[in-house]
């Protein structure tokens, strides 16, 4: 291989590292343009926001692996209108919220949740939303602290399986190389994903520019791969029974679930919780529907 080979080859590794480097920090001045308020946690600083009356039931929303807090405005201003007090918030390494290094497990993003309901003085009789990734951690929640939780909603939520090709699982599996693959190829696959979804209706304004704004903060890449190591590398088939097992304890007191979903996690919860029929559960009162846009949820009884 002659010198001028290795350069090239030198560049092309350097390219997605270099790239990455030169993003922008979230920095004050850009959270000073944002909506809602923050609070100081162990782990970072938390983007937050509440919608409704201040003595309505709390709803807790969580999205998911990509799309920061924003995803949920039409549905909570909805859900506000009814009187209900909704609560969203950016995960870690999304919106404006810190995007610390290192693993993104259960513990981690539980201790960011449980820590802003501390700082917001919420304490039980919670309804949690949870959407894609979002539904995972709202299922450990649930599974951790049933007699904090009135219901669980789930959509589109992760922990139902595991679903990857083979590229994501071998950048999953693969450090170095994996983490440079995710930061040379992820964004492409992203605005090719946004790109696809342009003509779609949207229930939030700017969509996909909010979609697409998240690629240039320094860090994101980075919270996404480590969030698909951790938090969503395994199906949550324990979690869903202690929460079945709760529904149907005396001293239980987590409501019932409530799932809009598409037919294939219908079918992996049924796997999961062969008690339940996955269609209406008579016994548990959790309903699987098909769900396909998340301001339904404000309209659906």
């Amino acid at each position: 291989m002659t010198v001028f080979a290795v350069l090239i080859l030198i560049a092309l590794i350097a390219i997605p590292l270099v790239i990455e480097k030169s993003r922008s920090v979230m920095a004050q001045d850009t959270r000073n343009t944002a909506p809602g308020e923050f609070a100081q946690l162990s782990k970072g600083v938390t983007h937050y926001n509440w919608y409704g009356p201040a003595r309505g039931p709390v709803v807790v929303c969580v999205h998911g692996l990509t799309t920061p807090s924003f995803v949920w405005r039409s549905m909570v201003r909805g859900l506000a209108v009814m009187g209900f007090r909704c609560l969203t918030y950016d995960l870690y390494g999304r919106g404006y919220s810190d995007k610390p290094k290192g693993k993104q497990d259960a513990d981690f993003f539980l201790t960011q949740l449980n820590e802003l309901l501390s700082d917001q003085g919420v304490s039980d009789d919670i309804t949690i939303v949870g959407y894609s990734m979002g539904g995972a951690i709202s299922t450990l929640f649930a599974a951790q602290n049933p007699s904090r939780v009135r219901q669980l909603i789930l959509l589109a939520p992760a922990g139902m399986g595991i679903v990857a090709g083979r590229l994501g699982n071998f950048i999953v599996k693969t450090p170095v190389i994996g983490d440079w693959l995710m930061l040379a190829f992820y964004p492409g696959q992203l605005r090719k994903g946004i790109k696809a979804e342009a003509d779609l209706p949207k229930s939030v304004e700017g969509m996909a520019d909010l979609q697409e704004n998240e690629l240039k903060f320094r860090g994101y890449l980075p919270a996404v791969l480590a969030s698909l190591r951790g938090v969503l590398w395994r199906a949550l088939k324990e979690e869903h029974q202690i929460i079945h097992r709760a529904e149907h304890s005396r001293a239980g007191h987590l409501g019932p679930r409530r799932y809009r979903d598409p037919d294939r996690r219908c079918r992996n919860f049924g796997r999961m919780v062969p008690q339940c029929d996955p269609g209406n559960c008579g016994r548990c009162g959790a309903r699987i529907d098909l769900y396909t846009h998340r301001c339904r949820v404000a309209s659906d009884p």
